[in-house]
């Protein structure tokens, strides 16, 4: 097998899909949500407070600092989902065009980055999330099976003098560094 799909443990009777392509030249497999889930909208969350903070270069207490950043801190969407490919591979989970003007979500990043040593790996089995941010005016419900994002499969490159990193993947989501 070179590349592709798998349920996680802890999703296997769950009735999760494996990421699927909807057209024949489509080049991203959608991904649904594994779970009945609420994103809340940015703008219930004090944002325009912290906007105006921002643009008038105001002091925030260290309460208000934290809140702010509690804003923008995106919120992960189980896909119930891990994907094995080549050494020389990545996933590259990007966002549906429909999910902004709908929903209001975005991926805060703009990509995802799945790494091929992200598999099975010994803190969430390699599960894939997809970090969304809503902007929308009001909550977004995602029910369990609605279509969340797209991931494509790429080679990448490496640079001809490049120190070969010795480091082995540890942990699961954001384990390889800040």
């Amino acid at each position: 097998m070179t590349r592709g799909f798998e349920v996680v443990s802890s999703y296997a009777d769950k009735d999760v899909h494996v990421p699927y392509r909807t057209t024949k030249q489509a080049a991203g497999y959608d991904f649904e949500s594994a779970v009945d889930f609420t994103v809340p909208s940015i703008w219930k969350l004090n944002f325009l407070r912290v906007l105006w903070a921002i643009r008038h270069q105001k002091d925030v207490s260290e309460e208000e600092a934290v809140k702010a950043r509690a804003i923008l801190k995106p919120f992960l969407i189980p896909t119930g989902i891990k994907a094995y490919m080549g050494a020389d591979e990545v996933l590259i989970l990007a966002n549906r065009s429909s999910n902004p003007l709908k929903r209001g979500l975005v991926i805060p990043n703009g990509i995802g980055v799945i790494d091929a040593d992200y598999y099975n790996n010994d803190n969430n089995e390699g599960e894939i999330f997809m970090q969304v941010l809503n902007f929308g005016l009001t909550d977004t419900l995602v029910k369990k099976g609605d279509r969340i994002g797209q991931g494509i499969f790429l080679n990448y490159l490496t640079a001809d003098n490049e120190i070969q990193p010795k480091q082995q993947r540890k942990g699961g989501f954001g384990s390889s560094g800040q």
